[in-house]
């Protein structure tokens, strides 16, 4: 951690500000494509329905919501709700019937939770990998060079169709290791990405050359939760949480800060009981990783 320095919390913080003004400015995009996307489809299915002769539209059937210009979290609570009354018909809210059969929205949840946990939870546009390489002691100078140029280099080939989100050095905990975490195009643009830099002329020796400089590899395929405005990835039971801080003071501050904000006291003290085991590191973004 020699390259940290103490007055570098100011620069940090321009730099969260900047990345954060950028995210609210994508996002801001990412609205308008959708609201101009949405007209163009309006227009589309008016033109179609005023074309379309009567006998030729679809009935709704009775019982059944209308859903298909919901976006899938609404459909997804409308067919919970049905669900929710089918297993359990109205009753009348009240303190036993609570005790007795949940609230009605806490049978709607479990409904839903029951429909798809991963559609609720995961935004299924994009697929994470992040990999963990344990690194011979004194082969650290020759990984950083290899792995420097290549990442960089396959991650800028548009064919390849991957995005490399940030690549760190473990300065506490497991030493010598370094994480890289790759964004895809769903499942199958990881397919499609691993074909293409597989096939690559100088993979080859990429890869040979790799072997003979660390002890270990291993690699999650994670997918971000919906609910969290970066990347956040998890694997099978597994959740990788990223904090960003200027230097370890800053971190200790921040974390002391973090108890006065209302909902995080009682957060901390329903998710303890459910983690079975928790790991820290520090890590330290490398010149060429794009979150630093």
């Amino acid at each position: 951690m020699a390259d940290v320095t103490v007055d570098q919390v100011e620069e940090f913080n321009n730099k969260q500000k900047q990345f954060r003004e950028r995210l609210v400015q994508m996002k801001k995009e990412k609205e308008e494509r959708k609201h101009q996307l949405r007209n163009i489809l309006f227009l589309s299915f008016f033109f179609l329905f005023c074309y379309a002769s009567q006998p030729m539209l679809s009935p709704q059937l009775p019982g059944r919501p209308h859903t298909d210009n919901m976006p899938p979290q609404a459909g997804q609570r409308q067919e919970a709700q049905m669900k929710a009354a089918q297993k359990q018909p109205d009753r009348p809210e009240g303190l036993l019937t609570n005790l007795i059969y949940g609230t009605k929205e806490g049978r709607e949840l479990d409904a839903q939770l029951e429909a798809s946990f991963s559609a609720v939870l995961a935004r299924g546009k994009y697929v994470h990998s992040i990999v963990f390489h344990e690194v011979h002691p004194d082969k650290v100078d020759e990984y950083v060079d290899l792995v420097g140029k290549w990442y960089p280099r396959m991650a800028s080939l548009e064919e390849n169709k991957v995005n490399l989100v940030g690549s760190w050095r473990t300065e506490v905990g497991d030493c010598d290791t370094f994480v890289h975490i790759w964004e895809y195009q769903r499942y199958q643009g990881y397919h499609q990405s691993l074909h293409s830099i597989s096939r690559h002329p100088d993979f080859a020796e990429f890869d040979r050359k790799l072997k003979t400089l660390i002890k270990t590899k291993k690699t999650s395929i994670m997918q971000e939760f919906s609910f969290w405005p970066t990347t956040s990835p998890r694997d099978l039971n597994t959740v990788h949480h990223l904090w960003q801080f200027a230097n370890l003071e800053e971190r200790k501050v921040r974390r002391e800060q973090s108890w006065s904000v209302e909902g995080w006291a009682e957060t901390v003290h329903k998710t303890v009981p459910l983690i079975q085991s928790m790991k820290s590191r520090i890590l330290i973004p490398m010149p060429w990783s794009p979150v630093a």
